[in-house]
């Protein structure tokens, strides 16, 4: 570096001529030596230390890097702002070239120099300077913080004024900060409301691809906003954009100003521009015509965004875009198959297109897709499968004659869980009719959905749940599904803060409850306790939430009826009913095994029901095996006695009256006979069922053993017997050991033959006067049921 100066000092008259400094040219090739005189006081000084900067940081990275371990960059900063022009250019035009080192963007940041660079954008009109200045705040706007400060000094309304500036360096450097600058939401929006789409726009029409480039993907990101897709068609956006579209000569752009499209066709504003514009058939013909799979894919992309509106979802199915998309579906590209795929999603919500793409075998080569080893084509294929299955049959047909069911299955293992979510529902889809659930369960599909319960998005367990709940529509798939382990994470979605995850879980947890063995292992992991708590809340609960409560109690009736006291005529009592008593909502029932396992105490004994008798001709190695199975209810001889009695004696009684009778005479002779009222503190039922206690050392009396029974002994059995030979009646829990059996009985009209009047409600007596039917509003029925 060479820099040669020469000093004179003027003469005062104040200033003795000795004390005047002669001339003094100095000559250096010292790079620190010139970044020091860019302190000088002296314009000339200044004039010739920042040229020769300029010339020795344009000669390389080197160079650069020596600068600004000089410290070059603060008195160039200084000098951006002086009074003499050709200084500030000549600092500029240094700037500009050390701004090409990665660590100036550090450096400028940390000196604070996007204020000066921005005050230069609405005062300087010489070429150089605004060139310079914008490229440095290209280099800045990467920065979030220097995006702040941009924005801030109303940075953004001055690089839109520049869009319009003829110098292409200048255009490109401002095009390039406000892409950088609209990263941010808050700039996005700014650039419609400072009228920034219009030069944008004009951007396309320069010969520069690097500017066009630049312009394009700054209108794909504003183009998300509602509010700037509008000002777009205000600005005959479209028309640009066709424009462009039609030149040839852009075409490596083509594939970006396809996306810009496809942001602005997705609402409602934009049908009438797609009939006025044809922008349709533009994208259409690339679709066919393009020889470029980016461009194709765009184009796909664009139809899968007009897609989205119901109006032209119909425009597009008159103009046959499905068997296009089916054409699409054998190219070999994975950006065709996946944009392919998705538009096909979008376009099964018209019914009509589902069974379309049906009948132009489309289905199979989407099912093929999800052998894809490219995660996007595997996730497309099985979104657009989800689509084309919901509430259609024959193409759930079609997925599984394809062997759809296991690549769905394996698709659940993979680790993307968009993929996951759509596949989920497919099988959901497929599960709701009876004739595929079958073979989609025989080929593991509880067992690949269990593990997504415990750990996902939302989304994902959303899906998960609705496709468990449709497998287990049945006894086997709900069985894989507690085979699986699949019923603790259910049960604790129940406690999600989240209202769309406890919503499904309830659902699913009501289709789980249908049988005894699901709902009664539910019950022991604390499902019916959480359900109570969450159906108290007026915020928490739902719909299913009801539900499924009301599932459980309805399949696991021992429960229902030591939390209601209440059985109606549709709950049938079956081997292994117990009573433990009333238990209050909140607690948990205890089970009946662990009720055995307790030692005799001086609590009211459980009454059990078993009736089913066990195979007498077992032999010694199936006891022995016997022995190691679970805890099992011993069977209750008497019982089982009283029902076959029950059925040979009284089923063949024509009338319902009659059967009543005779069936509450047997259970009251059975029990102890009829008491009276006023000899009830007599009648010792307790000592009876304290010494049956002590004999069999249980705390759980099998009911066919209780020879003494008071009223609530009684009814559970009239309950029992009577569902077994097919006797309508309920059970209904009173207070201080009260209970009782409603039936609904006809009487015949005494005034007219054959006419009977409408059923009415009875309480049948099985304590004072066995066989009495006591009209339920009646005195006498009161009576009976408190004392």
């Amino acid at each position: 570096m060479a820099s040669r100066t020469g000093k004179k000092t003027k003469k005062s008259p104040e200033t003795p001529t000795n004390d005047a400094f002669d001339s003094l040219s100095i000559e250096t090739k010292q790079a620190a030596t010139v970044v020091l005189m860019l302190n000088s006081p002296e314009e000339e000084v200044l004039l010739k230390a920042s040229e020769a900067i300029l010339r020795f940081a344009e000669k390389g990275d080197v160079n650069r890097s020596s600068l600004l371990s000089l410290g070059a960059l603060e008195p160039l900063l200084s000098l951006i702002s002086h009074e003499d022009k050709l200084i500030r250019k000549n600092a500029f035009m240094a700037l500009g070239s050390l701004a090409s080192h990665g660590d100036v963007k550090l450096l400028l940041k940390k000196n604070d120099a996007v204020p000066q660079m921005v005050a230069k954008l609405s005062h300087e009109d010489d070429v150089v300077i605004l060139e310079c200045a914008t490229l440095c705040l290209a280099l800045l706007s990467t920065d979030f913080g220097c995006k702040v400060q941009i924005f801030d000094n109303k940075g953004m309304e001055a690089l839109i004024r520049l869009l319009t500036n003829p110098h292409p360096n200048i255009k490109k450097n401002s095009v390039e900060c406000i892409y950088n600058l609209v990263q941010d939401s808050q700039s996005l929006v700014a650039v419609c409301k400072l009228k920034g789409i219009s030069p944008l726009l004009e951007l396309l029409h320069t010969d520069v691809p690097a500017i066009q480039d630049v312009a394009l993907h700054t209108l794909e990101c504003i183009t998300v906003d509602r509010e700037t897709q509008a000002a777009f068609r205000m600005e005959k956006g479209f028309d640009i954009i066709l424009e462009f579209l039609t030149n040839q000569k852009y075409s490596d752009l083509h594939a970006l100003a396809l996306k810009v499209v496809c942001n602005c066709l997705g609402d409602s504003g934009s049908v009438p521009v797609i009939e006025e514009t044809g922008v349709l058939e533009k994208l259409l013909q690339f679709v066919v015509t393009s020889n470029l799979h980016e461009v194709q894919a765009s184009a796909i992309k664009a139809i899968s965004r007009v897609a989205r509106s119901c109006e032209n979802r119909k425009i597009l199915q008159d103009k046959d875009v499905e068997k296009v998309l089916v054409d699409l579906l054998a190219v070999e590209n994975s950006n065709i198959s996946s944009a392919a795929c998705q538009t096909v999603a979008v376009m099964s919500e018209n019914l009509a297109s589902r069974d379309t793409f049906r009948h132009l075998d489309g289905i199979m080569p989407i099912v093929q897709l999800l052998n894809s080893e490219n995660a996007e084509v595997q996730e497309a294929a099985a979104q657009a499968l989800s689509s084309l299955t919901t509430g259609n049959q024959p193409n759930a047909q079609v997925v599984d004659d394809a062997k759809g069911d296991v690549l769905l299955i394996r698709c659940l293992q993979s680790g993307n869980p968009n993929a996951v979510a759509h596949a989920a529902i497919t099988l959901a889809n497929m599960a709701s009719h009876e004739s595929l659930r079958d073979s989609i369960l025989s080929h593991g599909a509880m067992q690949a959905l269990v593990p997504h319960l415990q750990y996902g998005e939302k989304h994902l367990i959303i899906s998960i749940t609705q496709a468990v709940a449709s497998l287990a529509c049945d006894a086997e798939g709900r069985m894989e599904f507690r085979n699986t382990g699949g019923l603790p994470p259910l049960i604790k979605l129940l406690l999600s803060n989240d209202a769309e995850v406890r919503r499904n879980g309830c659902w699913a947890v009501s289709v789980c409850a249908s049988d005894e063995p699901t709902a009664t292992e539910m019950c022991k992991l604390g499902a019916l306790e959480i359900l109570q708590e969450l159906n108290l809340s007026t915020s928490r609960k739902n719909k299913f939430s009801e539900l499924a409560l009301q599932k459980l109690l309805d399949n696991n009736l021992s429960v229902k009826y030591s939390l209601t006291g209440h059985l109606s005529p549709s709950d049938i009592i079956t081997d292994g009913f117990y009573d433990p008593g009333q238990v209050q909502v909140g607690h948990r029932v205890p089970a009946l095994e662990d009720l055995s396992k307790q030692a005799v105490n001086q609590h009211r004994p459980v009454i059990a029901v078993n009736g089913k008798p066990h195979n007498l001709e077992e032999n010694q190695k199936d006891r022995k095996e016997s022995e190691r199975q679970p805890w099992t209810l011993p069977c209750d001889v008497a019982f089982h006695n009283m029902v076959t009695e029950a059925a040979k004696t009284i089923l063949p009684l024509q009338d319902d009256t009659e059967q009543y009778r005779a069936l509450a005479k047997l259970v009251s002779d059975a029990m102890g006979g009829a008491v009276n009222p006023d000899e009830l503190h007599n009648f010792l039922f307790e000592l009876h069922l304290s010494e049956l206690k002590h004999k069999h050392q249980s705390n759980i009396i099998p009911i066919g053993r209780i020879r003494k029974g008071t009223y609530y002994h009684r009814a559970m059995l009239f309950k029992a017997l009577a569902d077994r030979i097919g006797l309508v009646c309920s059970l209904v829990r009173g207070s201080y050991n009260r209970a009782w059996n409603e039936v609904f009985v006809s009487r015949a009209s005494s005034g007219v033959p054959g006419y009977f009047h409408k059923p009415q409600s009875y309480i049948v007596d099985l304590m004072h006067d066995p066989g009495n039917l006591m009209r339920n509003d009646s005195l006498e029925a009161a009576q009976y049921q408190s004392i």
